[in-house]
């Protein structure tokens, strides 16, 4: 009842998933709460994660609240296989994922996971969502609510709600405070850089590292170039974000005059196409193109092949495009997720908060779903502020409270200068 690729990497992916454990201690605070609770139980939850270390972890935690689970991944090539052998052979989870599986294998392990009839989905991206409103839709009189991860996702989701199409309520997990402050920025930034640096090992140093889009993923990546050394250019369609970016320091200008200067871009926009064939064929040789937004559409993938004489496999994870115009440029990952294709993703410590919320989440719509409407609902704000309070105290960091009289005059509009 699970598709990986060998269950021999069983005992590797044990001990990377106890290791990113230790880094995790708000997730294992609930895990601890949710052994004695029970709040999930009886309840099926298909998930579909990418399925790393810390992703293993978040599902122990559910687990140990009464939940049976199906696993299956949200990117073809984020996958660790070891620590999918070990969530089947070592903690009898479900899992449907193998690293490079192709887009039938992908969406077949997709459907493995809802053929079990969940009450619970929970999501990377809406690929759940998507499948269940398009092609599954017999499954909605068992599905309860769910939860969604990413930037990417809760767009797909608005869309389906403000059409009146969202068949169930849905928490906007990446909403959070402590998810998109701290996930995108911080771990964007660092597990992006990661994944460029593995796949190409190149100098960041001096080189001119472009960032297409300034929205709180691309800030963090701007923080790590900018911090190792690189020139950084910032490419925005939003105007107070392209203001914002220039008053931090950096350059900004349209993608036709980036593609003729950088070395290194990076699109993190959730969109599609930011990156064209006509800016590729200005690209200086050499350039270097990743992708860490959610689907590879960010590059224009299909203009590039088109506008290539011969490609090849350099290096793992590195491909080469030799142009009609005689330059060669790399692109990185087949244009996925780069941190997650070339490396490993988020750093647990960052993962920590933002699984957090969705084993809390997972709890709050279980218990009440029948007070919800088929709407898209941010994460309650008594949990966001008791994730970053748990945080704290497992940083061993305090804070200060006010005083009465501090409260009073916050609260009060007789007392002036």
């Amino acid at each position: 009842m699970s598709d990986i690729k060998d269950k021999s990497f069983a005992k590797k992916g044990k001990l990377r998933i106890e290791w990113a454990g230790k880094d995790m201690p708000v997730l294992n605070q609930i895990a601890k709460r949710f052994q004695k609770d029970k709040p999930l139980k009886g309840l099926k939850m298909s998930c579909c994660l990418h399925v790393t270390t810390e992703t293993a972890n978040l599902m122990l935690a559910l687990q140990a609240g009464g939940a049976e689970i199906r696993l299956c991944a949200s990117n073809p090539l984020s996958t660790q296989d070891d620590v999918a052998s070990s969530l089947v052979e070592d903690y009898d989870i479900a899992t449907y994922a193998i690293k490079g599986e192709d887009r039938k294998t992908y969406y077949s392990h997709l459907n493995a996971s809802l053929d079990f009839k969940p009450n619970l989905t929970m999501d990377d991206g809406a690929d759940l969502v998507s499948e269940i409103h398009s092609k599954r839709k017999d499954l909605v009189k068992n599905i309860l609510a769910g939860t969604e991860e990413t930037t990417t996702g809760v767009i797909r989701l608005r869309s389906l709600a403000d059409q009146k199409l969202l068949m169930y309520p849905i928490i906007a997990v990446n909403d959070a405070m402590t998810k998109h402050f701290f996930d995108n920025r911080y771990g964007t930034g660092q597990s992006t850089i990661d994944g460029v640096i593995r796949a190409t090992n190149r100098l960041i140093a001096g080189s001119t590292f472009v960032i297409c889009g300034y929205g709180w993923c691309g800030r963090g990546l701007a923080m790590r170039a900018s911090g190792m050394g690189a020139k950084v250019v910032i490419t925005e369609v939003d105007s107070l974000r392209a203001l914002e970016a220039t008053m931090d320091g950096y350059q900004v200008m349209p993608m036709k005059e980036a593609a003729k200067v950088g070395d290194i871009f990076v699109t993190l926009t959730g969109d599609v196409n930011v990156i064209r064939a006509e800016h590729m064929l200005t690209m200086k040789e050499g350039a270097i193109l990743a992708n860490s937004g959610h689907f590879d559409a960010e590059l224009d993938l299909k203009g590039l092949a088109k506008a290539t004489k011969a490609r090849r496999i350099i290096r793992d994870f590195v491909e080469e495009f030799k142009l009609e115009n005689g330059k060669n440029i790399y692109v990185l990952g087949e244009g996925r997720l780069v941190n997650l294709a070339a490396a490993e993703g988020h750093p647990a410590s960052v993962m920590d908060m933002s699984f957090a919320n969705q084993a809390l989440s997972a709890e709050y719509v279980a218990q009440n779903y029948k007070k919800l409407e088929k709407k898209v609902y941010p994460v309650p704000e008594q949990i966001d502020r008791m994730i970053a309070k748990l945080k704290l105290q497992a940083l061993g960091v305090k804070i200060d409270t006010l005083t009465e009289e501090q409260e009073k005059y916050l609260s009060s509009w007789e007392i002036g200068t």
